[in-house]
């Protein structure tokens, strides 16, 4: 592993948290931009009524902790343009309006004191900014809808020294996530130059230009090729920014499915929390994680792989992850005996990972016939140590292999 990107490999589980101004309407972040809202009103009836009043980052990085989580990224600056920072270039922020306090600085401070990774979420495009091509489109802007080229300019030097606030200000940063880096073209591979110099050991992901160090999907688990590190990133419910009425939360069930298919492919699982315009995130969430952190407890080493699995799905087993010269088997429904005809491999050992208790098993050529499994209620996980590296006895390419 590179040491610079180690401990995000390690980690394989994120927070993402999308908190701002929006927060106080509670029907997401891109309020301003569906409702065609303009900066006056959205200040008059948002931004001044976002008071972060219970806002606490300790509760939230011991929170983190406690669920499991190895980085929190938080939502420094949205498309609305308004910061959570002190910004000498964006009078937009909240030292200015709503808080009236730095809101960063508390967040870093809080995640490095329990050995949380702390992550910036930015997006470059800005909705109120006056050499932002509109806040209303219904299609990202594209790049003949700059003003003209001194526009676009200016707004490059704008979202560059903001950035270089965020980078120099706040100490050791982690993780850098980029998004709506639209109208295409703003200078992204020549930024990201920059980016290094102030921050050297910072991974940054893939929305912004190149290189990058992290390939980014959305809603959707799409591994990377080859051994780009990637991460999927998505929603508990159904929405980013705080909506109080979207109660279509993820089962913890669900949750751990994600980390499992995520680990299968070498890759990290960033799911989101939308706290209230206070600074609370919603109890739900913390019931779900609650739940997830206590099958992590005796199962986090599955999340650990090192080599991409070989191994397609079966009736009974779902994301099989490699180790070593481990395979470890997900099981999709309480049994207490299965057989899996994937391994090309001898089987040396097997044993139930959250017990830990050695099992029973037959091997017949490619078919392991596994015996005296005692399932849990989520996603119990066999290890299966093998001789040599594990391999499938048959490669699947072209058949329909379901999510």
């Amino acid at each position: 592993m590179d040491p610079r990107t180690e401990w995000f490999e390690k980690a394989r589980y994120g927070m993402f948290v999308h908190w701002g101004a929006y927060s106080v309407g509670k029907r997401g972040e891109w309020v301003m931009n569906r409702e065609r809202i303009s900066k006056e009103e959205y200040i008059e009836k948002f931004v001044s009524k976002f008071t972060a009043s219970d806002y606490d980052p300790v509760k939230w990085a011991k929170f983190a902790k406690k669920c499991g989580f190895g980085y929190i990224v938080l939502t420094t600056r949205h498309h609305d343009g308004f910061a959570l920072w002190d910004s000498e270039v964006n009078e937009f922020n909240a030292v200015n309006y709503g808080p009236k306090r730095d809101l960063i600085k508390p967040y870093v401070e809080a995640l490095r004191a329990e050995g949380i990774r702390v992550g910036f979420y930015y997006s470059p495009a800005s909705w109120t900014h006056p050499d932002y091509p509109g806040s209303q489109f219904r299609d990202w802007p594209g790049e003949d809808d700059w003003a003209d080229a001194r526009a676009r300019q200016r707004f490059i030097a704008y979202y560059r020294t903001e950035l270089r606030e965020l980078l120099t200000n706040y100490g050791k940063v982690d993780y850098l996530w980029f998004d709506g880096c639209i109208p295409e073209n703003i200078g992204g591979d020549e930024t990201i130059k920059m980016l290094r110099t102030w921050q050297p050991d910072m991974i940054i992901n893939s929305r912004l230009g190149a290189p990058f160090d992290v390939k980014t999907c959305e809603q959707t688990i799409n591994p990377a090729a080859g051994n780009q590190l990637w991460e999927a990133c998505m929603t508990l419910n159904d929405t980013w920014g705080y909506v109080d009425k979207d109660n279509d939360w993820k089962t913890p069930y669900q949750v751990v499915s994600l980390l499992l298919k995520c680990a299968a492919s070498c890759g990290n699982l960033l799911i989101n929390v939308g706290p209230d315009e206070a600074g609370n995130i919603p109890e739900m969430c913390g019931n779900i994680f609650s739940e997830v952190s206590k099958w992590l407890d005796k199962n986090r080493e599955v999340l650990l792989t090192d080599t991409r699995s070989p191994f397609s799905w079966s009736s009974m087993v779902r994301f099989p992850g490699v180790s070593g010269n481990t395979v470890y088997l997900p099981l999709r429904f309480e049994c207490t005996e299965i057989c899996w005809g994937e391994l090309k491999n001898r089987a040396l050992k097997v044993r139930q990972v959250d017990t830990g208790k050695e099992l029973e098993f037959e091997q017949q050529d490619s078919r392991l016939f596994i015996r005296g499994i005692e399932c849990s209620s989520i996603w119990t996980v066999l290890a299966v140590e093998v001789e040599g590296t594990p391999e499938a006895s048959t490669e699947q390419t072209t058949f329909w292999i379901p999510n």
